[in-house]
């Protein structure tokens, strides 16, 4: 491996080791010095000072009657605990854990419906305590506490993940919550799973966090070696070697009980490396198929339970036709290692490819113009088209065609013809995270990419924002947007605001828009008239009619 060669050449492991803030590109206009952003590479060793407390509030939270924990997070808060949950589960007996990380009032309400107040304990996790998604969600859940609850029971069913002091720990302090578990400051949000935002819900659910950081240990101990012994230096390697020769979308297979990992591994991929024009594209592949259908931009990664011998097949076929590097896990706790492993993975690659891996410096663009559309400062491009009730919004270097379109299908194929040689398309769904919705965009997506050989992803908004968001603006001009909408009329007041969620969502939603066309990217808004199972299920029929 050349990539390998030159991270020995360059002593890079003993380096990031070593903390050296040299080894990375620093942006001078970047908020956050690279040296405040190093904090993660001991954290598995230091994890173990932890555990008496999380024992003592999980043991606390049971004898109260704890039957279900709600994290309200975003992004790197809350995609390793979600990961946890789904990968691990809860212990027999302990509680479940419910992760809100959007601003779809359809799912808020779904999940609250589904809960007791008295039963119920509620995380909000905020690295910078800013986080507009879990503030309001916070704002929303506390309300529904109180209908139950007195205000200071309420309070005792809050608690707070954040850095010392930010303005989350002191809203802590005036609302009267539980505690407060802090994390370090110098450690990033998507390098930050084996800190409290990871490890504090995964306790309170009853995973074993001492075997699970016992792996990761093991895995932070072997990221120290030479290079062609470092599980880490070698993944980095093969996704940079491959990523120089044209195969740029880096696909992740998982077995089905590892799948919720691939979320965690878009944001760590996308964000650290999707910027100054530079990026890898993660790819998250749900139904493995045979031919694959890939085109020659692809490198896959394999990540299965050994027990998956389906998948072993699936990956010595795909390997005679594309870059293959195969993971096996021997049970759901080895996640614990691979949050460790391809943290430092990918470390590695962003001083490979010359750029900042810590820092997101295009994630403010979009918060910024939500802010101003809800503020009714900033104006958003009107839609041209209304094809049966569906309005179509053309931005950025996406031109409005002339003649208009007369049908969908007529829009959607000439979204997908924009599309070049080496692109990927993007489908940005803003809507809850369910499968009567997801299940029909997902198999479009999977037709799309078959039928046309062109790499194509499905993010959900507004989690992507903190995700590929970054590398959708800061990356290369290679992305094909299709921004999904719906005008539905379900809402919920955000007590303390002058808008609605409904609002805050949709203004997500546009802020995207005007920030992707700010930086000239292809973009076609599609606004459905209501969120129902049939519009989408219409909607990805039509996407699968234009791909042909």
């Amino acid at each position: 491996m050349q990539a390998l060669k030159r991270l020995e050449e360059a002593d890079a492991i003993a380096r990031l080791r070593e903390r050296d803030t040299s080894l990375f590109a620093q942006d001078i206009d970047s908020r956050i010095p690279i040296g405040q952003r190093l904090g993660w590479t001991d954290l598995a060793s230091k994890a173990r000072g932890r555990f008496p407390l999380l024992s003592n509030l999980a043991s606390a939270l049971a004898s109260e009657g704890a039957r279900d924990v709600l994290l309200l997070g975003m992004g790197g808060s809350s995609l390793a605990a979600l990961v946890l949950a789904r990968v691990c589960g809860s212990a027999p007996g302990m509680p479940a854990l419910h992760v809100l990380d959007t601003t779809s009032p359809v799912a808020v309400q779904r999940v609250l419906h589904t809960l007791q107040q008295e039963h119920t304990f509620v995380i909000v996790a905020s690295k910078s305590g800013t986080t507009i998604e879990p503030l309001s969600l916070y704002a929303i859940v506390r309300a529904w506490l109180e209908e139950r609850l007195p205000r200071p029971q309420a309070g005792r069913h809050c608690i707070v993940i954040t850095d010392p002091g930010s303005p989350l720990e002191k809203l802590r302090q005036r609302e009267l919550m539980r505690v407060t578990l802090s994390s370090p400051a110098s450690v990033g949000g998507r390098f930050s799973a084996l800190t409290l935002f990871g490890l504090a819900p995964a306790a309170l659910i009853g995973i074993d966090v001492e075997q699970l950081v016992a792996r990761a240990i093991t895995m932070e101990n072997a990221c120290g070696k030479v290079s062609e012994q470092n599980p880490a230096a070698v993944l980095a390697a093969w996704i940079t070697d491959a990523y120089e020769a044209g195969r740029d979308k880096l696909t992740l297979v998982t077995s089905p009980g590892l799948a919720a990992f691939g979320l965690w591994v878009e944001q760590l991929v996308a964000e650290s490396l999707g910027k100054d024009g530079i990026g890898i594209v993660p790819v998250i592949e749900y139904e493995p198929t045979q031919p694959t259908g890939y085109g020659p931009d692809r490198a896959v990664v394999v990540l299965r339970l050994d027990s998956d011998e389906h998948l072993a097949t699936w990956s010595r076929t795909t390997a005679a036709e594309h870059p293959v590097f195969e993971l096996a896990l021997a049970d759901a706790l080895d996640i614990g290692a691979e949050f460790v492993r391809w943290e430092y993975a990918i470390a590695l690659v962003g001083f490979l490819l010359g750029v900042n891996p810590f820092d997101e410096p295009n994630v403010a663009e979009a918060k910024k113009a939500t802010a101003d559309i809800l503020a009714g400062a900033r104006a958003v491009p009107a839609a041209v088209a209304d094809l049966g009730g569906t309005w179509v919004t053309y931005a950025g270097a996406l031109s409005v065609p002339s003649p208009l379109p007369q049908t969908r299908s007529e829009a959607l194929a000439g979204w997908l013809r924009s599309a070049r040689p080496g692109d990927y398309c993007a489908i940005l769904a803003f809507m809850p995270e369910d499968d009567t919705f997801l299940a029909p965009l997902t198999r479009a997506a999977k037709t799309l990419s078959s039928a046309k050989g062109i790499a194509t992803t499905l993010e959900l908004g507004p989690r992507y924002l903190h995700s590929t968001g970054q590398l959708h603006k800061g990356g290369p001009d290679t992305g094909v947007f299709m921004l999904v909408t719906a005008r539905d009329r379900t809402d919920i007041p955000i007590s303390g605001e002058k808008y609605t969620l409904a609002a805050l969502h949709r203004a997500q939603a546009e802020g995207d828009l005007v920030t992707l066309a700010a930086h000239g990217r292809r973009v076609m808004r599609v606004d459905l008239p209501s969120l129902s199972a049939a519009n989408v299920a219409s909607l990805a029929e039509d996407i699968r009619s234009a791909a042909g």
